[in-house]
């Protein structure tokens, strides 16, 4: 008798927490609970912010001031992962963040706070895109859905748990505290990562791109022109309703000033969906468009419309919260193609959508939008990891920085042009109860369209 040969037993992929891998996870799974957990908490210590710092528009420009400054940071990131490797821009990410919480826990002024949310956007859009960089150089390929569904889970126990904690940390200490409180945890994360902030990549090594997106002075200059673009285009569409035209010429310098922007900021062909690479970018716009330009106004309806107390109106997001984590979970097992599960979260979000629609509307309880937002929340858990996946796969080692970069511009355009546009629609067809039920229909009705197109262009990803 011979002994079994090596070849002769099944390979099973390596978990994310075996040991190679164990304390890069648990790292970078720390990270991106923290940059949720900001996320979750400013809007609801923000209305305390506003009114003791005196600024009852901080609310607003705060978000904005955190998306414009992530869209520079992303690109310039991942322009620097490709050409340099991810430590420096992940280190520095890190570290801006931890530095815009202090900034914001020690704030007395207006002027103060926005320049902290701008320093936490910067920290948030270095870092995100150099952990997605890190998984593609640290995880082997059959491993990396398995990471992309535990990076998604990780915005799980924020979306829970965020809105309370940060409650009763605001009403037991003081608003500063939401922002303090979270500095201490960065230290921990960083101690866990130096291993893979010291790995080179596996099996292939990553070379610097010599294509137009490697280029440092160009891309840095687009994504200002992104940014600056994607900030006039949102506040022009804010004020539209009050002054029409000089908002009117801000969207327009704006859109220009995006659209130079893009165009060299995504890959080729991007903006006409071209088939592979450029549409799984765009995919991922769309399906932040579709979703979270009704997700942002649930508890508006909710709570307006029928009555409810912000308590149980965020229960509908929760509930989203958790069939994101499942249907995140399910892709990692890969049982059809990726273009198919990207049609099927989108469809997933097309008919939660809908069905939230009726939330709104005379007769009908609002408690339908559960439901509703736990089949858009299993779309989205599916279709965007898949997105991040597929995208990564379809490109080169030294191109993949950028097009993690790309992701998250379509990604945080899409959710803020979506969410900006229906703000204008709330406030030019009224605020009255039976105002904003009508205005959520029509935002309902624009995003299903959204996510329908997404649904039909999905097989352009193949």
């Amino acid at each position: 008798m011979t002994a079994p040969k090596a070849l002769d037993t099944p390979y099973a992929p390596p978990g994310i927490l075996s040991a190679p891998y164990r304390a890069a996870t648990i790292g970078i799974l720390l990270v991106v609970t923290l940059i949720a957990f900001e996320g979750m908490s400013v809007s609801v210590v923000m209305p305390v912010v506003s009114k003791q710092l005196q600024a009852l528009d901080l609310y607003g420009l705060s978000f904005s001031a955190f998306l414009i400054a992530s869209l520079f940071a992303n690109v310039v990131s991942g322009v620097w992962a490709d050409r340099r490797g991810y430590p420096v821009p992940f280190l520095l990410g890190v570290v801006l963040f931890a530095a815009g919480m202090g900034l914001a826990g020690a704030a007395t002024g207006k002027e103060l706070f926005l320049l902290a949310r701008a320093v936490q956007g910067l920290g948030a859009g270095f870092a995100i895109v150099a952990i997605y960089v890190m998984i593609a150089r640290v995880y082997p390929a059959e491993v990396r859905p398995k990471a992309f569904a535990a990076l998604s889970a990780a915005w799980v126990v924020p979306a829970m748990v965020g809105p309370a904690v940060a409650g009763l940390v605001a009403d037991a200490w003081g608003w500063r505290w939401v922002f303090y409180g979270i500095i201490p945890l960065v230290i921990p994360a960083l101690v866990m990562l130096v291993p893979a902030l010291r790995r080179r990549p596996e099996g292939e090594e990553a070379r610097p791109s010599s294509g137009p997106r490697s280029r440092p002075v160009a891309m840095t200059a687009a994504a200002a022109a992104a940014a600056v673009g994607g900030g006039a285009l949102l506040y022009g569409v804010d004020k539209l309703h009050v002054a029409a035209a000089p908002s009117a010429a801000a969207v327009a310098v704006g859109g220009a000033l995006l659209l130079y922007g893009l165009v060299r900021l995504l890959p080729p062909g991007a903006l006409r969906f071209h088939r592979g690479l450029p549409t799984t970018v765009m995919m991922r716009g769309l399906f932040s468009a579709g979703f979270f330009g009704v997700n942002m106004f649930i508890p508006l309806a909710l709570q307006s419309v029928k009555g409810f107390d912000p308590t149980a109106a965020g229960i509908a997001l929760t509930t989203g919260a958790l069939g994101w984590s499942t249907g995140s979970y399910l892709q990692s097992r890969r049982t059809a193609e990726p273009y198919r599960r990207i049609r099927l979260g989108a469809a997933c979000v097309t008919a939660g959508i809908l069905v939230a629609l009726l939330s709104a509307l005379p007769g009908v309880t609002g408690w339908i939008a559960v439901p509703a937002w736990i089949v858009a929340g299993f779309g989205m858990g599916l279709g965007m990891t898949t997105v991040s996946v597929t995208a990564l796969r379809q490109s080169p080692a030294n191109e993949q920085g950028a097009n993690s970069a790309a992701l998250a511009v379509t990604d945080m355009l899409g959710s803020g042009l979506a969410v900006g546009i229906g703000g204008a629609l709330i406030n030019l067809i009224g605020h009255s109860p039976t105002q904003i039920a009508r205005g959520f229909v029509v935002i309902c009705l624009l995003m299903a369209a959204v996510a329908l197109a997404t649904t039909l262009l999905a097989q352009r990803v193949r």
